[in-house]
């Protein structure tokens, strides 16, 4: 009887042994803690090997358990601590590749806040520049309504009845009122000028640079357009006076030394004499370049204010004279700033805008620079 015993506890031994063997280096060989979990479920889940030897105490003699007692408790709690440690190492492994995967580089720019990644549109950017220009020449800035009278956008302009510029197929026109009136969307800031006379005694040294509206699209038109006008109105001024502010305008603008400028005669209704004004340029390559070269660019109308235009306003024409000119905001912000298309202006393409956009803090002067 005593030899079966030891029979039986040396065999317990050996399989204890095994055991403890097989799973430590199960243990040791578990790359993830699912397959760590895999490992202690067949150890010491209710099915596992040790579990079952386990049970087996409960069928032993008093004295087989006083030696197998130990054996196997000891066995259970080696194999548990062993996967407690192995289990401590992969959550520190897992823990270090998801830092890694979530690390955040602490030396890399900061994101721009909204005030750098937010831009000026090319209009309202050029409209500060020509504001800041001719401010510096003591000009004053006037503004007027969008939706005109007949009256101030054409008749006291010396525009004639039959001009084709009243017609539908050029200017956008409202229903007609009940008082025989027809409200149109001016066709160019021009009124401005007529509403400043009625309203102000001279002199007048002012710009009002607005939208206008007229019945045209293309690359180079667009049925909402931005233009400035300028006025200057007393007893003394003459051409000479406009010459020498619209170079001074070219000279400041273009951000160019010099701008050699030539006067062609033209025809305008509220002007007379009325001339364009072209600018020496250079267009060899893609860019054109002001202030140099053997070509010509047109970039404005002007002249000297109608004596029709001054008597329908509340002034006398043999007292008070002056000139105007008018220039496209949209067509001088292309030329300074290559932009080629001018409907691209108005479509509101955040790509666009990025591209062609300035800085909320680029406020442009004289002193600092127009376009920095």
């Amino acid at each position: 009887m005593a030899g079966r015993d030891e029979t039986k506890m040396s065999d317990l031994h050996t399989d204890a042994q095994t055991l403890e063997d097989h799973f430590t280096a199960a243990i040791a060989d578990a790359e993830t803690l699912d397959a760590l979990e895999q490992v202690r479920v067949a150890a010491l889940g209710k099915k596992g090997r040790i579990s079952q030897l386990m049970k087996g105490l409960g069928t032993m003699s008093p004295a087989e358990r006083q030696q197998a007692g130990p054996l196997l408790n000891g066995l259970k709690t080696r194999i548990a601590d062993a996967i407690a440690d192995r289990q401590a190492l992969l959550h520190a492994a897992a823990l270090t590749v998801r830092l890694e995967q979530e690390r955040v580089d602490v030396t890399l720019p900061v994101a721009p806040p909204p005030v750098e990644q937010g831009r000026v549109h090319p209009n309202s950017q050029v409209i500060d520049e020509v504001i800041a220009i001719f401010a510096d020449m003591g000009f004053d800035v006037k503004e007027g309504p969008d939706i005109e009278t007949d009256e101030h956008n054409f008749t006291a302009l010396n525009i004639p009845p039959e001009h084709p510029a009243r017609q539908m197929h050029d200017t956008f026109y409202f229903h007609q009122r009940a008082d025989g009136s027809r409200p149109l969307l001016r066709t160019h800031t021009s009124p401005v000028q007529v509403r400043t006379m009625r309203s102000e005694p001279p002199p007048h040294r002012f710009i009002a640079p607005g939208r206008a509206f007229r019945c045209d699209s293309d690359q180079t038109h667009t049925p909402m357009f931005h233009q400035v006008e300028g006025m200057v109105i007393d007893e003394t001024t003459h051409m000479g006076h406009l010459r020498w502010t619209l170079e001074e305008f070219a000279r400041a603008y273009f951000e160019v030394e010099t701008v050699e400028m030539r006067l062609r005669p033209s025809y305008f209704p509220f002007t007379e004499p009325s001339m364009e004004v072209d600018i020496r340029c250079d267009r060899t390559g893609k860019d054109v370049r002001i202030g140099q070269g053997d070509d010509w660019l047109e970039i404005l109308g002007c002249g000297m204010v109608n004596p029709n235009v001054l008597a329908a306003s509340g002034l006398d024409p043999d007292i008070y004279q002056g000139f105007a000119f008018g220039i496209g905001i949209d067509r001088l912000a292309m030329l300074k700033y290559g932009a080629p298309d001018l409907r691209a202006f108005f479509d509101g393409d955040l790509r666009w805008l990025t591209h062609y956009g300035f800085s909320a803090l680029d406020v442009p002067s004289l002193y600092g620079g127009l376009s920095r």
